[in-house]
């Protein structure tokens, strides 16, 4: 049997290995048209791979997918985390995990992860061809046995008893043309994890700050998360905001990333009490400078900035400080706006939602309805994760589902 797996990402390699070792016969050919190979991979987690996140119950697991949620929870019980752990610790690869969930190879180094997948596959006589693009393919159905017709960008073509998609994501719906030929519906794809631009900010001198725990809400919409922020020179990043850009990606795109999002600063503190925490320390050190000892353990650069935006001068003491300025002091801690006007792709990684529509796709083998012997696997689909491990996890579970499948 002839299987080729268009796309040498994580999801494309697992296939391919799945099939290889459920069948030991079959012939296999990944065709990836970049240079190299698991690129996504490579850079994923500033180059250490963030593998999958702390495997935990199911239930709360299947809450980290803003889309593909009920999809792929019959395939998380098949292939889930800990199977992913397993996996790679089968294969010599120990990964660790983090204060936050994330897991990482203990190498920091996601050169161990492609060897590991590159040095699989080739014990397994896995054919691996870069530089080679598909344009279009075809298939025939006589008398139930499927065969395909691949045309490659160099004008060749191949065969094969099974194909799987494997590409990924792409950011325009023009990219899914060859396979919307075929009848499968595209839901339009759309960026799912990136960074906010404050173009206007007063924060953007403080690129580099970060706080471990603030409350961010998009005004106008439901789509609130509490979490990690990170200060940049163009606007805002870290864990809750790009989970807040996974949740809410349709519905900022149809702003036109034009928003306003507010931060409390210290999430288990409301207006009121923190004006009384800042009246108690009129009285409490009245001679001592405002903004040269910061409160609330907040980063001083940042405690300066927001006295700064008080119009708080460096000579103000405690004591001196009207009402108003405390009032001021609360509400920026409390509640500080800033308005958005446009995104940026997270690092190097670029996630997207949309891709072949789910009901296009029968759930438990991720084979096509519309195609037999076609497979999807990977970010090709209309599913993705929040930051954190999930996006890869999706890849792991659904290359290792259809490559089952396959290999029987």
């Amino acid at each position: 049997m002839q299987i080729v797996i268009i796309g040498g990402g994580a999801s494309g390699f697992m296939a391919a290995i799945t099939a290889a070792e459920t069948n030991p016969d079959a012939q296999i050919v990944i065709l990836e048209k970049n240079k190299t190979v698991l690129n996504k991979v490579r850079i994923s987690g500033g180059g250490r791979c963030n593998v999958t996140h702390q495997p935990s119950d199911l239930r709360f697991f299947i809450k980290n997918y803003p889309r593909g949620e009920k999809f792929l929870r019959k395939l998380l019980a098949k292939f889930d985390a800990q199977d992913t752990v397993n996996w790679f610790e089968k294969r010599g690869v120990k990964l660790k995990t983090e204060a936050d969930g994330r897991m990482f190879p203990v190498t920091d180094s996601s050169t161990t992860i492609i060897e590991c997948l590159t040095k699989t596959a080739k014990n397994l006589n896995i054919e691996v061809q870069t530089s080679v693009g598909v344009k279009t393919f075809g298939w025939t159905d006589q008398s139930g046995v499927t065969k395909f017709s691949i045309n490659l960008d160099s004008g060749e073509s191949m065969i094969a008893d099974k194909l799987v998609i494997a590409t990924g994501g792409y950011p325009k719906v023009s990219g899914f043309s060859w396979l919307s030929e075929h009848q499968h519906t595209i839901v339009e794809p759309l960026p799912s994890l990136f960074t906010f631009n404050v173009p206007d900010g007063y924060l953007l001198p403080l690129s580099g700050v970060a706080v471990q725990d603030v409350h961010v809400k998009i005004i106008g919409t439901k789509h609130e998360w509490r979490g990690p922020v990170m200060l940049t020179h163009w606007g805002f990043s870290g864990p809750a905001i790009l989970k807040l850009s996974a949740w809410g990606a349709r519905d900022l795109a149809a702003l036109n990333y034009h928003f306003t999002f507010k931060i409390n600063w210290l999430p288990d503190l409301n207006e009121q009490q923190v004006r009384e925490f800042l009246i108690s320390e009129k009285n409490n050190t009245p001679k001592q400078q405002i903004n040269s000892h910061t409160r609330f353990g907040l980063p001083s650069r940042l405690w300066k900035a927001f006295t700064e935006k008080a119009e708080i001068n460096d000579a103000l003491r405690w004591s001196e400080a009207t009402n108003k300025v405390l009032n001021r002091m609360a509400e920026l801690l409390t509640n500080s706006q800033f308005d958005v006007k446009g995104k940026s792709t997270y690092k190097e990684e670029f996630v997207t939602c949309g891709g072949i529509s789910l009901s296009d796709i029968n759930q438990d083998t991720l084979e096509s309805n519309k195609v037999p012997g076609l497979y999807f696997a990977g970010e090709v689909l209309d599913v993705d994760g929040i930051t954190g491990g999930f996006n890869f996890q999706n890849a792991w579970t659904t290359g290792f589902v259809a490559g089952k499948e396959i290999g029987r």
